[in-house]
């Protein structure tokens, strides 16, 4: 068995991710500050024994014992991000340096995801797998 930190865990892909990872007998630590992360989205999963929700701010160092971390932390919609972009950076920079400095720290692997607008104004909608994107860094 596995403990699993999953950043961001209360928000959509999280809360599925947390589902599945419990299914497959895992440990799992889902850490969240709720600024767009919602309780409800672990409603059904708050009385497994092997999950335990934690609300901190990745933009904080974090210090815990996990086998595996996914930082999945990041305000995914427009609405959010642009409400408090300063925010939104610090946890996208701070909290990938926090979490990859634990992934060091304990020797083990991490997956670093990101907001889907690190890939620009998609010229198709929805985008399929294969759509390389539209990325202007600057614009």
């Amino acid at each position: 068995m596995k403990k699993i930190l999953i950043t961001g865990g209360a928000g959509f892909l999280g809360s599925h991710l947390c589902k599945k990872l419990l299914l497959e007998g895992n440990q799992v630590l889902a850490v969240d500050n709720f600024y767009t992360g919602r309780r409800d989205n672990l409603t059904d999963l708050l009385d497994h024994p092997n999950l335990e929700v934690l609300q901190h701010d990745i933009t904080t160092p974090l210090f815990v014992e996990v086998d595996e971390i996914y930082n999945l932390a990041s305000p995914a919609s427009p609405i959010h991000y642009q409400y408090d972009p300063v925010h939104t950076t610090k946890t996208s920079v701070l909290g990938a340096i926090h979490m990859l400095g634990l992934a060091k720290r304990l020797n083990i692997k991490i997956l670093q995801a990101s907001t889907s607008e690190v890939y620009g104004d998609p010229a198709v909608h929805p985008q399929p797998e294969s759509y390389w994107g539209n990325v202007n860094p600057i614009g």
